[in-house]
């Protein structure tokens, strides 16, 4: 749960820096943590996703078509359960609370939680991340969304108050919870059966592609995607 605990971390930290600190970054501060994060987000996935293949040229060129095609099933498969539908409903919810926060201060406090608990809970890099961090203590992908959502609670702990930072808490609990499950359970199955590194290398092209998201270089519906990290061991067995 390292990864998680650094994501709470970054929560907390963020939006007691929010309270503190009245001013928002400048743009040029802004541009250079956006830089920073795709930067490390894009090394994190590929780093992962080369570390996952292994053996003989042949081999590799098998792992690497296997993965391309637990991408696409898995898309197919999210786009059919309106995965990104849902996550985009999310966001509409929490962006229609940033532009009519109420008036009272309790009131205020509650959509704050209820907007960065939407946001963060919902995210795809969270659940991708937890999943990694249970399955080999690859905590990387979410120490660099809780840089993320540190940064946006210091903007939503200026609007919304305490109710900003209180959203760590779901976070706690469901991508903790997650991360526990696939380490007590998945984990042993997976290692039993020599699938970590196709779950490994489909997760690392996932995270790789969150890189291009932040970057804004291409618009990808990442949360459709998150199936494939269930395609990937399938489509292994079955070719094997």
């Amino acid at each position: 749960m390292i990864g998680t605990i650094l994501n709470v971390a970054g929560i907390v930290i963020g939006g007691v820096a929010g309270l503190a600190r009245r001013q928002p970054f400048s743009p040029q501060t802004e541009s250079l943590f956006r830089v920073l994060l795709g930067v490390f987000t894009v090394a994190f996935g590929l780093v992962l996703t080369w570390k996952s293949l292994n053996g003989p040229f042949s081999l590799i060129v098998r792992q690497v078509l296997v993965v391309l095609l637990a991408l696409m099933l898995g898309k197919l498969t999210g786009r059919a359960l309106r995965l990104q539908k849902l996550s985009n409903r999310l966001g509409h919810i929490a962006r229609d609370h940033l532009s009519h926060p109420p008036s009272g201060k309790r009131d205020r406090m509650n959509a704050g939680f209820e907007t960065c608990s939407a946001l963060y809970c919902a995210a795809p890099l969270g659940l991708l991340g937890a999943v990694q961090d249970g399955l080999g203590g690859y905590f990387y992908p979410l120490a660099v969304k809780g840089v993320m959502e540190g940064l946006a609670t210091a903007g939503f702990a200026r609007i919304f108050g305490w109710g900003a930072l209180l959203s760590a808490l779901p976070v706690l609990a469901i991508q903790g919870t997650l991360s526990l499950l696939v380490l007590r359970f998945v984990a042993p199955f997976l290692e039993t059966h020599n699938l970590v590194d196709a779950v490994n290398a489909t997760g690392g092209l996932l995270v790789f592609s969150v890189g291009l998201v932040i970057f804004e270089l291409k618009r990808i519906e990442l949360t459709d995607y998150l199936p494939s990290l269930i395609m990937a061991p399938l489509l292994t067995v079955l070719l094997r």
